[in-house]
Formats: C-alpha cells, structure tokens, sequence
C-alpha cells in the first residue's frame, strides 16, 4: 500500500525535479560562488543600503496592491457568489476577460491611461476635481495600479470558492436570532470567508514579488527586486548576487506560504476544540 501512495508522488516529482528543483540548486550552488568569500553576497543584501531600499520598494509594492486586490475582490466576490445560472457565468467570463491580452498589452495600455495627458487625467481636470495633473506614472502608483488591475482575478476565485461553500442556513439562522444584513455579514458569512481570504492574499502577495514587466513599464525609478536581479544577471554579470537575490526572495516566499499553513492548521484545531466543547 505504501508503495503505491509513493507511485502517486511520481508524476509531481518527475516535474518538479528538472524544471523547480534542479534549477534551484544551480541558483543555489552559484549564490555562494563569489569571489569574495563564501556567503559574501547575502551579507552583501544585508548590508548594502541600496539593495535593502530594493527589497523595501518590492515588499512595499506588494503588500498595497495585496490590500487594495482584496478590497476591490471581495465586494466583486461577494455578489458573484449570489448570482446563479446565465448571470453567474457571464460575471465569471467578465472577470477573467482581461487574461485574453498579455500583461505586457495591458500594462502598455496603463501607460497611456495614467499618462499626464491621458484619460484619467484629462477626465479629472475636465471635471473640475484637480487643477493639475496627477504624475501617476514613474512614482510606483501607477505600478500599484496596474498591478492590483492585474491581480484582482487571482482573489477573487478562491474567496468566490469560500463564499459558495457556506451553508445558507447559517445567515438565516443568524437572521432568525435577530441579526440584520450586515451584522449576518459580520459575523456569519466574513469570519467563514477568512481562510480563503489568506489564501487569495498569499498568491497575490507572492505572485507580486516577482513582477518585472509592469514596474519596467511604469515604474520609472522605483526598482523592484525582479528588475534588481535581471541588471545583475544580465548587464553587470554578477550571477552569485543574483542567484542570492533570487534565493533570499524563494526563502521569504517560502516562510509565507509555511506562515499560512499553520494559521490554517491552528485555526481547524480552534474549529474542532470548540465544537468539542459544545457537543
């Protein structure tokens, strides 16, 4: 039996090792391969006040377009979830619409959008709400905003998932105690919500580290880890800070996703201490 659960891991393993892990432990092999000494380059990220502003501006960028996703996916989650038949298949199709042009398509058009006299500037001073453009561009909110553009769909499938698979009786056992709309909201529908909540801001926190086309695009000055490490890679042909850069990201990367799953485990071990409680 155990033989046969070990033949169930091969396929993810046969993938994993030429394509993930192997190319790991070449990055790996050469982050401690400089010339100035073993583990030179991770003190060097440590130490070095540009590479650590780098980092800052990467997880900066990150952690707002997480927030602001989450902000626009819930409330876009929340009614596709009451939609059913026709309506709930074309919202679906409206959200993933965006995907049919790449993201270098999409992050040109932000371009021109954001521009100083693009459309939001122009319609903004047309109706009188600024006097002078806003800079969107080369100042990392326009980044912001076309990244959080970008990620939207990615959160919003996991807390539409979450939002489907609780039971509608539980708002209406609420109701039926006295609870309004918004207080069956509150303390019904958001808290089941939650897991899923972490799980769409962990793949949009994470998935945003790594962005390299937009903040190229729109970020003028701002520099994010990704653009740090292809200069190094590919213009200054300093392969161990590189490969370090892109280790210490992979780490942190990792410390994430083991972060939510032992909230996940700690919070199934809560579910199941209280319903012991009340059996």
């Amino acid at each position: 039996m155990k033989h046969r659960s070990f033949l169930l891991y091969l396929p993810v393993a046969l993938l994993l090792t030429p394509f993930f892990l192997a190319p790991m432990a070449v990055i790996g092999t050469e982050s401690f391969s400089g010339q100035q000494g073993i583990g030179a380059e991770y003190a060097k990220v440590v130490t070095d006040q540009g590479i650590r502003t780098v980092l800052y501006n990467t997880f900066y960028v990150a952690a707002m377009v997480t927030i602001f996703s989450l902000l626009i996916a819930y409330p876009i989650a929340y009614v596709l979830a009451r939609l059913r038949g026709r309506w709930a298949t074309i919202g679906i199709f409206l959200i993933f619409l965006p995907f049919w042009a790449s993201t270098v398509i999409r992050s040109f058009a932000w371009m021109i959008l954001l521009g100083r006299k693009g459309p939001v500037n122009s319609i903004l001073v047309g109706i009188g709400l600024i006097e002078d453009p806003i800079r969107f561009i080369d100042n990392g909110l326009g980044v912001m905003i076309a990244m959080t553009y970008i990620m939207v769909p990615f959160i919003v499938v996991p807390i539409l998932n979450g939002l489907r698979a609780i039971d509608p009786n539980l708002p209406r056992a609420a109701a039926v105690l006295g609870a309004n709309p918004w207080r069956q909201f509150l303390a019904v529908t958001l808290p089941l919500s939650m897991p899923n909540v972490a799980v769409g801001c962990t793949i949009v926190f994470v998935t945003s580290l790594g962005f390299f086309v937009t903040p190229s695009l729109l970020g003028g000055d701002l520099t994010v880890v990704s653009m740090l490490i292809s200069e190094q890679a590919n213009r200054l042909l300093d392969w161990p800070l590189a490969s370090a850069l892109a280790i210490i990201v992979l780490l942190l990367t990792i410390i994430i996703f083991a972060l939510l799953r032992f909230s996940q485990l700690a919070s199934r071990r809560k579910g199941k201490a209280q319903a012991g409680v009340f059996a």
